[in-house]
């Protein structure tokens, strides 16, 4: 990826971007073109602060024969997206832009042993589920055993040692107060989730100026 200087954002800073859209698209070389994925995803990190990234696939998704035993990977988490007009600047001779937040993982990826398949699942479900509290989170145990059992054989986990975060935040960090104020309020006169969520993050931009 890309990394604009004033844009590029640190690995401590991209984290809560991985905690707020742990969904991403997984990017696995192969002879002729690259083969993707999209799917959920776990990271950790050890007590090295080194980054962990679990996740799993069908296993009758061919990507996961792609991998072997350290292949070179990258996992690509798109954050919120929206379209800036120039108009909302009120200041002339501007020009669209988009912004966005986005990390990009590199690592090396290896499929885990089969008997690991509940537990990852279980971790990955009880993540997702405790976001929905206070419903009642689903566990695996309300699953008939033959049927999980079954289902089990039928995914790949995957774990992916990463080596490179790039990650940032394009936000027009670089224009002034009065651009950031416009755009604000063009983003928030959009009725789609994107736009509120980049307008939402301007104002953190604008906010830190102010202190």
């Amino acid at each position: 990826m890309y990394l604009h200087p004033m844009f590029k954002i640190a690995t401590e800073e991209a984290l809560p971007l991985l905690d707020a859209h742990q969904f991403g698209l997984l990017v696995v070389p192969t002879d002729g073109a690259p083969f993707g994925v999209h799917l959920p995803f776990l990271y950790s990190l050890d007590t090295e602060g080194s980054l962990k990234i679990e996740l799993h696939v069908a296993r009758a998704n061919p990507i996961h024969a792609t991998i072997g035993d350290g292949t070179e990977v990258l996992l690509v988490c798109q954050g919120p997206d929206a379209y800036v007009s120039p108009d909302w600047y009120g200041i002339e001779n501007e020009v669209p832009t988009w912004a966005y937040t986005s990390v990009h993982l590199k690592g090396s990826a290896m499929v885990l042993p089969a008997e690991q398949n509940l537990d990852h699942v279980d971790r990955l479900s009880a993540h997702f589920e405790n976001q929905l509290l206070p419903k009642k989170p689903w566990t695996s145990g309300k699953m008939d055993v033959t049927k999980r059992t079954r289902m089990m054989t039928a995914i790949v986990a995957i774990e992916i040692a990463v080596h490179t975060v790039e990650a940032q935040k394009k936000l027009i960090q670089h224009k002034s107060d009065a651009h950031h104020i416009g755009a604000i309020a063009g983003l928030r006169s959009q009725s789609n989730a994107g736009s509120s969520a980049i307008a939402d993050l301007m104002q953190q931009t604008l906010d830190g100026r102010a202190n």
